[in-house]
């Protein structure tokens, strides 16, 4: 589990320090602001010795494994590390994670740096709490051979849709070994898709109801990204208490907005069962169902996350806050108050002139 991620020199960021909770931190800004590359950053930061394909803890290999990682996700310029630092910094890019059990990983380059140094290599062990990545675009459309494409080619997608889809394939766990909560959540997505994804391996994918079956293509991308979660429950590569991190860049794109509130209930549901999770979005309904929902009684904890930049300085800032409505600069809350007023203005025939 995750308790801050600092961000000093890394892509556009100057400094920035995020301080999660173990439970739901909820990442918004404005585009522009940081909110995929924080959430990239600490995925790769928190992968595991067999995530990044190291078979041992040998310093050289972790450092070129790791480095490779970073490149492959982020995708910067002529895939040179150096790329993603700063422009115009004259010191160290510099990323520290401070994890729960108080152990420290800080990674560190410069913009000619061939490889990243490393302090805190043990802490990249293989402890089975590995994180989980879930990217933007559904992939259940295109899973077929992606794999192999993206080992062999130099396809424009980053490692996380690999990631992702490598997961995706993976068997499910025994019914014995899968955990209530898992369940529950499985059995709630395929109530609301009305049937359920059917993984045959090699990335073949088919969606099942009551009474046919058909091309997962042919599903609504909205039940595909729905699909998604519970596959990954299934297989076991989400379990909370025992899984890593949670990582979702958007859940809500193209997400029907009255799937939100069963979403947000799963996740509220995951993290009480100790499942840490950081999530980005733009959504104002997805935001404030979280808000709806929360209970304190069961021991639902929820961080709002504000990104922005600073007129004066030009630097991405980052503000924290227990409650969306208490963030001195919300641009998903900023943006339904423009259109709330916009509304009441057109009633009054002022809009337009």
């Amino acid at each position: 589990m995750i308790n801050t991620i600092s961000l000093e020199n890394f892509t556009l960021f100057h400094n920035v320090n995020a301080d999660f909770c173990p439970g739901i931190n909820v990442i918004i800004g404005e585009n522009g602001t940081g909110k995929t590359q924080l959430l990239k950053a600490g995925y790769a930061a928190c992968s595991t010795v067999e995530q990044i394909g190291a078979s041992s803890l040998e310093v050289d290999t972790v450092r070129q494994k790791l480095t490779e990682r970073f490149v492959s996700l982020f995708k910067p310029l002529d895939d040179k590390l150096g790329k993603l630092h700063r422009n115009g910094a004259d010191s160290n890019s510099k990323i520290t994670v401070k994890f729960s059990d108080d152990k420290e990983l800080a990674l560190s380059f410069f913009n000619n740096s061939q490889n990243l140094a490393i302090t805190g290599i043990g802490n990249l062990d293989n402890t089975g709490a590995a994180p989980v990545y879930i990217p933007t675009k559904e992939v259940l459309s295109f899973m077929k051979g992606f794999t192999s494409l993206y080992q062999r080619f130099g396809l424009s997608f980053d490692q996380t849709y690999q990631d992702i889809c490598l997961s995706l394939d993976l068997p499910e766990v025994k019914a014995l070994k899968l955990q209530e909560k898992s369940r529950w959540a499985i059995d709630q997505i395929n109530a609301v898709v009305g049937g359920q994804f059917i993984f045959y391996g090699g990335g073949k994918v088919t969606f099942k109801s009551e009474n046919n079956e058909y091309s997962a293509n042919v599903v609504a991308e909205g039940f595909r990204k729905a699909g998604m979660l519970a596959r990954l429950l299934e297989t076991g590569v989400i379990q909370p208490g025992i899984s890593g991190t949670l990582f979702w860049d958007e859940p809500e794109s193209n997400l029907n907005p009255k799937l939100m509130e069963m979403l947000v209930k799963i996740l509220l549901e995951l993290s009480r069962n100790g499942l840490q999770i950081i999530i980005a979005t733009h959504d104002y309904v997805f935001l404030k169902w979280f808000d709806l929902l929360s209970n304190k009684d069961k021991g639902d904890q929820i961080r709002y996350h504000a990104l922005y930049k600073d007129l004066k300085t030009k630097k991405i800032q980052l503000e924290h806050a227990e409650n969306f409505k208490s963030l001195s600069v919300n641009a998903i809350s900023d943006t339904f108050s423009d259109l709330t007023k916009a509304q009441v203005k057109l009633k009054m025939g002022g809009l337009g002139q």
